[in-house]
């Protein structure tokens, strides 16, 4: 069974078992056997691909990936999520949008990977630079921005390509996850540089 058989197997059978009571991320990923890191994280970034702010949600979430990024940077076999991520209930009906939506994205984005580029994605190297990935964009994930537009999305994009790069062998997906991390510290400087030039602003009106 590849990748993408493992998934859609996956997400149908923790939609049937959060018909009965709602599935905690923890009780579904353990179901997984210590799959890949790829496998993982492409279900816990889809509620991430939304473009307001999470909140605290947004956080947690950023937390997790960099935690995991770092038990890929070690070289651990099988992730471990934070407790307060593993608690974390969903019911049938998030399941379900969970699922449509890693299908959807993973089904759209088959049509342009292949192997290439193996000394990025394969062996203890390429676990160190899809570790490295996940660290940073999920740091940049987890800073506080309550009302910055797309401060999930960006990050989460980068993940995504990792998600790809992993399961399809694809370095060019890795090279692509790279250059949305870059867009994402770029967005967050000029929001940060913009938000300098404005209270400079504000602040000589006061004085006036």
């Amino acid at each position: 069974m590849n990748d993408y058989e493992r998934l859609l197997a996956s997400l149908s059978r923790f939609e049937e078992q959060a018909k009965l009571k709602p599935l905690t991320l923890g009780e579904a990923l353990d179901s997984l056997h210590g799959s890949a890191y790829a496998l993982i994280c492409l279900i816990l970034v889809i509620p991430f691909f939304q473009p307001v702010p999470l909140g605290p949600m947004t956080i947690l979430g950023g937390l997790a990936f960099s935690f995991l990024g770092w038990q890929m940077w070690c070289g651990r076999t099988s992730p471990v999520l934070p407790k307060a991520m593993r608690d974390l209930a969903l019911s049938e009906e998030a399941w379900r949008l969970i699922g449509h939506g890693c299908l959807k994205i993973v089904h759209f984005c088959h049509k342009f990977t292949k192997p290439r580029l193996y000394r990025l994605v394969e062996g203890r190297q390429g676990q160190r630079i899809g570790g490295i990935i996940l660290m940073m964009a999920g740091a940049l994930m987890a800073i506080p921005f309550g009302i910055l537009p797309m401060n999930n999305t960006l990050p989460g994009l980068a993940i995504l390509f990792f998600c790809l790069a992993d399961m399809e062998s694809d370095g060019l997906m890795t090279l692509i996850a790279f250059g949305w991390i870059v867009v994402t510290i770029l967005y967050f400087t000029a929001f940060f540089i913009g938000l300098y030039f404005l209270g400079n602003e504000v602040f000589e009106y006061l004085k006036i």
